[in-house]
């Protein structure tokens, strides 16, 4: 049999003594242990069933009551859209209701149609709740803050929020919105601002329907100047 050395012996004894301290621990803080497990394990199941028969369910129900909103605001009826009617609630009522529960895109829309009836701080409001992932859906709702803003004679925040929504969508749908901040700006008075805009539209947005007569608004600051 090997001998044991004066070094084993003392890592042996201080892995014991380790172990002995460590049992110790538990007996005496056992019952706190063992709470603060159950009680982790109480909250993540406490948690599972919010999401499975409570969050889950809301969610199915905002989702199945925005349909009828959807079809309404698709064909144009933005009164409907947003107020309802007896059999189905509109834009508001799910929001008040539900929330952000009934996707992201409900602000959009109750925004876009505050926007088309013509309540523009309502409209503000909704909009810059809106907070969806895709570009061009965000690129939109920043556009319609710009408009609600020309709609409040904010000619400058109006130019700040197309400016937004240009950088954001980064396509084609870019130069329609580097337009309106041009018009904007050019009602401001700041033409060499204007100018850049429309500059931008023929240098990066060549193919954009809003190109084929940018020559045009640049024509008109260069006479002016």
């Amino acid at each position: 049999m090997a001998k044991i050395t004066k070094e084993q012996e003392a890592r042996q004894q201080n892995v014991a003594e380790a172990v002995s301290k460590t049992e110790q621990f538990f007996k005496d803080n056992g019952k706190y242990i063992y709470g603060c497990v159950l009680a982790v394990l109480v909250i993540a199941l406490c948690v599972l069933a919010y999401n499975r028969f409570i969050l889950q369910p809301k969610k199915q129900q905002a989702t199945d009551q925005m349909a009828q909103a959807e079809r309404w605001f698709d064909a144009g009826e933005y009164e409907l859209a947003l107020n309802g009617d007896d059999n189905f609630p509109g834009l508001e009522e799910i929001i008040s209701e539900y929330g952000a529960k009934a996707g992201e895109a409900v602000y959009l829309y109750a925004g876009v149609a505050k926007l088309q009836t013509g309540a523009f701080e309502d409209a503000l409001t909704y909009l810059k709740k809106y907070n969806g992932k895709d570009p061009v859906m965000l690129g939109r709702a920043q556009a319609c803050i710009g408009d609600c803003y020309v709609e409040l004679d904010n000619l400058d925040e109006a130019i700040n929020w197309y400016q937004k929504a240009a950088k954001t969508t980064d396509n084609a749908l870019a130069a329609a919105y580097l337009l309106k901040a041009g018009i904007a700006a050019e009602s401001t008075g700041n033409k060499e601002k204007a100018l850049s805009f429309y500059q931008e539209i023929k240098d990066q947005w060549g193919n954009a329907p809003e190109a084929m007569e940018i020559d045009k608004y640049i024509t008109r600051i260069q006479i002016a100047e």
